[in-house]
């Protein structure tokens, strides 16, 4: 019966509901495309990410500001950023195997990385670069999402790199020649103490099932060249005994050093592998160095690596996972974090954007609650007399405010599904246009060049929430001004 009377007065008041239906669908649409669209980008950020670069948890040294997998957050600061190794890498490693919430079943679920930036310069074309340096046993196994396209997978104790199809691409486009595996590159570096110049062959060319706003610049490359670019001493995991004949090197005449060196009689050079008879020239040398440095395996003995990224089971809550870990790693000067702070500023400029929009949300809020408030106040005024009349036949002060509720909660609720049904269509009709992205930051966030947006179910419960709760709000002021209408004066009004 009080729902039919419900009904019956937002029938009689069609002009007041109406505008009240209207301002809460558009408020509840515009809450709803926005988080559809942001929630759909950071779905497909995460997934970009954690199946490609960063996985679940990346643990780094604590250091004064927050870092990503290639430098600061914050972007001053970056280009003054030295990032630093891990330190306790064996004690630290030891802490992960006993985590539980570790992926596992065969698969590598951590693996190690050292970052780097240098000048690639292949083909006469010359570019800065991300360098990863991995560790080539378990990194490809942790990340499906890099795609081999040409040549293949760099692998454990070699030195040599792999480059992105868009690099490759681009590299063709200036040079007219497109990159082969077998190519040489070289990597350039500069520091302080002066310039680092590496050569290392190409291996193969990949590319990245969502590449994000900046993946298309890393290089996937040995770690040893990358340690010898950045100037880091690695750290051998074995004593070295060092014997006499080497120690008196230290106290040996600059003459005597050299005199094996150079051959007495015929003041030439003499190098392992080659005769003091042989004319030695540059191009000898040049190639010596090529066939025994780039062949030369290298040792991954552990250590002198700037992060560990872990790959956690489906369910793990990663939040609590990281809380439990960090107490663990906070004696060895070691912090993990999340896939977004590892991902760098276009994951986390993802959640200021999400912030300022629904900041934007509630001032729109604020200002539809006072229009909507005005708009019931005028029409409780108009219904004076029948409250009043109401409240002389003995209906008490809380059944007059239910049903003032009641209609408003009806109204906002209907108004609501209907802004949501409305969003629905919206986002149907704009992946049925199939819009081509030109921008490339705006693409890697919406997970590919075509406009494609999606229905987030939590968004919408979270919308219909929206639209209700203001249905309340803009009712708590009008109730009280309707229990406090006295019977007499109501109808004296009247």
């Amino acid at each position: 019966m009080v729902f039919f009377l419900v009904l019956r007065n937002i029938a009689r008041n069609k002009k007041n509901s109406a505008i009240i239906a209207l301002l809460i669908a558009v408020i509840t649409f515009l809450f709803f495309i926005g988080n559809s669209v942001i929630g759909k980008s950071n779905l497909g950020l995460r997934q970009a990410f954690v199946q490609s670069l960063t996985g679940d948890v990346v643990l780094e040294a604590k250091a004064d500001v927050t870092m990503n997998l290639f430098g600061a957050n914050t972007p001053i600061i970056d280009t003054f950023l030295t990032i630093p190794v891990l330190p306790a890498y064996g004690a630290v490693m030891e802490i992960i195997r006993a985590e539980e919430g570790i992926a596992s079943n065969g698969i590598a679920s951590a693996t190690s990385q050292v970052s780097g930036k240098a000048y690639l310069d292949l083909l006469g074309v010359r570019e800065p670069v991300l360098l990863c340096g991995i560790d080539a046993d378990s990194y490809f196994s942790l990340f499906p999402g890099i795609i081999l396209e040409e040549g293949r997978l760099l692998r454990s104790g070699e030195y040599g790199a792999m480059i992105t199809a868009e690099r490759a691409k681009r590299i063709e486009v200036q040079s007219g020649q497109y990159p082969v595996p077998g190519m040489s590159l070289l990597l350039t570096s500069g520091s302080a103490i002066g310039f680092k110049i590496r050569e290392v062959p190409l291996v193969g060319i990949f590319s990245y099932t969502n590449p994000g706003q900046f993946m298309n610049e890393i290089v996937i490359i040995d770690p040893q060249t990358v340690r010898v670019l950045n100037s880091i001493q690695v750290a051998s995991a074995q004593d070295t005994e060092i014997d006499e004949s080497a120690l008196s090197l230290l106290n040996a005449n600059t003459d005597d050093i050299f005199s094996d060196f150079f051959a007495p009689e015929q003041n030439e050079i003499i190098v392992e592998g080659f005769s003091s008879a042989e004319n030695f020239s540059a191009d000898m040398l040049q190639a010596y160095l090529k066939e025994t440095k780039t062949e030369e395996t290298v040792g991954l003995s552990g250590g002198d690596w700037n992060f560990i990224i872990l790959t956690l089971k489906r369910g793990t809550n990663v939040r609590s996972f990281i809380s439990s870990l960090n107490k663990k790693l906070e004696p060895y000067g070691v912090i993990a974090v999340d896939w977004r702070i590892a991902a760098g500023t276009s994951a986390i400029l993802l959640l200021l954007i999400q912030a300022l929009f629904n900041m934007g949300i509630f001032l729109v809020c604020v200002a539809g609650v006072i229009t909507v408030i005005n708009i019931l106040l005028i029409g409780v005024f108009r219904r004076t007399r029948e409250i009043g009349t109401l409240r002389a036949i003995g209906a008490s002060g809380i059944y007059i405010a239910s049903l003032v509720l009641q209609e408003n909660l009806v109204l906002t609720a209907f108004a609501g599904a209907a802004g949501i049904f409305g969003g629905a269509l919206f986002i149907k009709w704009i992946n049925s246009l199939s819009v081509i992205i030109p921008n490339e930051l705006i693409a890697s966030l919406l997970g590919g060049n075509v406009l494609s947006l999606g229905f987030i179910p939590h968004v919408a419960v979270l919308s219909f929430v929206l639209a209700v709760a203001l249905g309340i709000v803009v009712s708590i002021y009008p109730v009280y001004v309707t229990v406090r209408v006295e019977p007499m004066s109501a109808v004296r009004h009247g």
